[in-house]
């Protein structure tokens, strides 16, 4: 069996978010969540909503035994990217890009 959860428009960087998605990949979820849980990386509060997220999924929905689970893959990419402006010398300008992020999670107990 396996259960998904999708987080969209999370305000970090695919890049950032990847790097810790790179560490809980294929792990059981005990492990995957004591790592999100102690890390200090802004992306690991983001990680874990939908690691939990997808925990919640299995449990409810397919009634699925949560210390059989671990994950199965985890997928992060680019999502919408807001376009600022900060004003510098001489009339010019800057562009600033605020990066957002889709976090897809799979969990099985296969």
């Amino acid at each position: 069996m396996r259960v998904s959860a999708i987080g969209k428009r999370l305000p970090i960087s695919a890049q950032k978010a990847r790097l810790l998605a790179d560490q809980v990949r294929g792990r059981n979820l005990a492990m995957a969540m004591q790592l999100l849980n102690f890390s200090n990386a802004k992306a690991a509060l983001l990680v874990r909503k939908v690691v939990e997220s997808a925990t919640a999924n299995a449990e409810n929905n397919e009634g699925a035994d949560v210390d059989q689970l671990w994950i199965a893959e985890i997928q992060v990419h680019e999502g919408t990217t807001l376009k600022r402006i900060r004003p510098r010398a001489k009339g010019r300008m800057n562009r600033i890009f605020k990066r957002t992020s889709h976090v897809r999670v799979w969990l099985s107990d296969e």
